[in-house]
């Protein structure tokens, strides 16, 4: 058990990381799709900001986003950016190298 507590704290901090945030987002779209990204969003907003701070900040309800940042969540990409503006990350779109 003290190992798994050492991840998820060593998670929580790496949380705050910006780097390390971007690619925790990245890996959870590219491996789970968006509910899973929202989920990671989730985490993200909760461990630097709060979502209180972050509810605020970004004009939405404390429970709408509760719900935004969810499995079930069905944000639009004005929320999602809105969100991300808060913990300092934005939007951007690469090509998919398997596409080509």
């Amino acid at each position: 058990m003290t190992i798994l507590k050492n991840f998820d704290e060593f998670i929580i901090e790496e949380l705050n990381n910006p780097e390390f945030a971007s690619d925790y987002l990245q890996d959870a779209l590219e491996e789970g799709g968006i509910p899973l990204f929202l989920v990671a969003l989730r985490q993200i907003v909760q461990h630097q900001k709060g979502l209180t701070t972050v509810a605020k900040e970004t004009g939405l309800g404390r429970e709408s986003l509760y719900k935004t940042l969810s499995e079930q969540g069905n944000p639009h990409l004005s929320t999602i950016d809105k969100i991300l503006k808060t913990v300092g990350m934005k939007i951007t779109v690469i090509p998919d190298q398997a596409s080509l």
